[in-house]
């Protein structure tokens, strides 16, 4: 296994992005929409095994002391083997100033409580399909 990581939306299949969100059930748009959202991103990593796209990350971010975390994904077959984590360190290296917050899939939280992540008290949000978040599990 040899992995790459890249940090910039050069040369990237959108079309892949959808499946990755896919393989690892995990909620996904149309590729330009992905496209969008990667472009308008502060930070980006994208993970290559050989030229094979494995997994990726993104935050938004103000610039001086607020960021969010977004879309860390790995295909099933690569978690595990440190991957997501790399991607979120570089990820957070290209943040040293800010508050990072995010919200996990269900079931992911202990890979965020490794990283330095802990849960807040007086987190809210407001989603633009609450049923379905709460049909999920993420709010009550």
């Amino acid at each position: 296994m040899n992995i790459r990581y890249q940090f910039d939306c050069t040369n990237i299949d959108w079309n892949e992005i959808p499946q990755i969100f896919i393989k690892s059930d995990m909620k996904h748009y149309q590729p330009t929409v992905h496209k969008t959202a990667f472009e308008n991103s502060y930070s980006v990593v994208f993970a290559f095994d050989q030229d094979k796209l494995i997994g990726f990350g993104r935050a938004i971010c103000d610039g001086a002391y607020e960021a969010a975390l977004y879309d860390v994904v790995i295909l099933p077959e690569y978690q595990g083997r440190g991957i997501g984590s790399t991607i979120v360190k570089h990820i957070l290296n290209s943040l040293p100033t800010c508050n990072v917050i995010l919200f996990s899939s269900i079931g992911k939280e202990g890979f965020y409580k490794k990283l330095g992540f802990e849960k807040m008290n007086t987190g809210m949000a407001k989603f633009a399909n609450p049923q379905r978040m709460r049909q999920r599990g993420y709010i009550n």
